[in-house]
């Protein structure tokens, strides 16, 4: 059976950068940060200070008062990007095509702002005072239930969580489901609303947060002075839809989606394999997957956490797949601005991919001031750069070893 083609024909997003994909883009390539003291959690009871938090959120823009009631904000933020995708796709979904519309959107803790609060009711006056939609609003396949629930879409209706991964992964399967021919558009990408208390301790407590105390300059990827992530949250959303579907429907096409691979370190629960060698597979997996030659690939969105294994492992990681071609490869990691939105990242970094091809700039790498001998890639330092931009490939590494490879290239007829 011969592979539909799929292209992305609608984006939305809700990130610290911004609540819709314009204005995050310009941010983006204006080099600014959307990373400051930390608001959500009080910054004197954590060594961590500083997150990218989404701002003048209003969730009554998106849905009614009454049903954002009943989510956590990881799925508000989910309904509020897909519904800014499916209006840029100026997509309608109507009974005659509700079942071909499915919904895949990942997240990697779902609901952690919901447990904490309901668990504290729980302590203080018992299991009569625990709402009754604690359970659904915590869940991380919410936000694809709700989604589907606001939209009408009736396909194929899933979530995938894999950690740091699950934006990425579940735009991978999503692509999938349509390339085989199970559904004609999906509503994918990834979400989450992790600044809480407990995430802010246990990340804290695993050393893997920035105890940088200046915003400006916390999230620092590949730079030799980096010392930890920077905690964001947001989603984004991608609607795909196969060729057929979208010149029938005369909708615009931002580029086409061609390759995904995924792989399993098998090493350890939150460090990178030695090398990044689960990396280097997803990576050549979906290299495969596109048919395209390595050289074909003029940027790479990096995970690039600006933790100290990632950064090294995914630059061997990078050189072990390119070669010498590595050296000619723009590489950049949208983090150093944006923060690291976990189970979202890998989705807000698919928009700003397929927006890198749109506008052939590539986003830059900013606070990189400092050459780490292990990190001697071109990170892109610190401005935005114009180029040619056939072909994208973003990579999105989670703990449990989970390693996922979106490759997006230029729409040609």
């Amino acid at each position: 059976m011969q592979k539909k083609r799929v292209v992305i024909t609608g984006l939305g997003v809700v990130t610290p950068l911004g609540n819709e994909v314009e204005r995050m883009w310009d941010n983006l390539i204006n080099g600014k940060s959307g990373i400051d003291f930390v608001t959500k959690v009080n910054k004197d009871d954590f060594p961590a200070k500083v997150a990218a938090e989404v701002k003048d959120w209003d969730p009554t823009a998106y849905m009614e008062k009454k049903d954002a009631r009943k989510m956590d904000p990881f799925t508000q933020y989910a309904v509020a990007a897909s519904r800014q995708a499916v209006e840029d796709a100026n997509l309608t979904i109507t009974e005659e095509i509700a079942d071909r519309v499915g919904v895949w959107i990942g997240s990697g803790i779902g609901g952690m702002g919901t447990h904490e609060e309901q668990f504290e009711k729980f302590l203080e006056k018992g299991y009569k005072r625990v709402s009754p939609f604690y359970v659904p609003m915590m869940i991380p396949d919410m936000a694809a239930g709700q989604v589907s629930i606001q939209l009408g879409a009736k396909g194929i209706n899933s979530c995938t969580v894999t950690a740091c991964a699950s934006g990425a992964n579940s735009i991978g399967d999503a692509f999938k489901v349509i390339e085989r021919g199970d559904a004609e558009i999906m509503i994918t990408g990834g979400t989450e609303a992790p600044i809480t208390r407990m995430s802010f301790a246990g990340f804290s407590s695993a050393k893997a947060l920035s105890f940088n105390d200046n915003p400006a300059t916390a999230s620092r990827p590949f730079d030799k002075n980096r010392d930890g992530f920077v905690m964001g949250e947001g989603a984004g959303i991608l609607i795909l839809e196969t060729l057929e579907s979208a010149q029938k429907r005369g909708a615009k096409i931002y580029a086409e989606i061609v390759g995904y691979g995924s792989s399993g370190d098998a090493h350890h629960i939150t460090a990178p394999a030695p090398e990044g060698n689960g990396a280097v597979r997803a990576m050549r997996q979906a290299i495969q997957d596109s048919g395209l030659a390595e050289t074909e690939i003029d940027y790479i969105n990096a995970h690039g956490t600006s933790t100290d294994l990632n950064d090294k492992f995914e630059t061997t990681a990078i050189k072990t797949v390119f070669g010498d071609y590595a050296n000619k490869l723009a590489v950049s990691s949208t983090k150093s601005m944006i923060g690291h939105l976990l189970g979202a990242a890998g989705a807000v970094e698919a928009v700003i991919s397929v927006k890198t091809i749109q506008n052939n700039i590539v986003p830059p790498t900013i606070n990189y001031e400092t050459e780490d001998p292990e990190c001697d890639l071109d990170y892109v330092p610190n401005k935005a750069r114009e180029q040619q931009v056939r072909a994208v490939l973003s990579n999105s590494l989670g703990f449990g070893g989970h390693n996922a490879t979106l490759i997006f290239k230029q729409y040609n007829d």
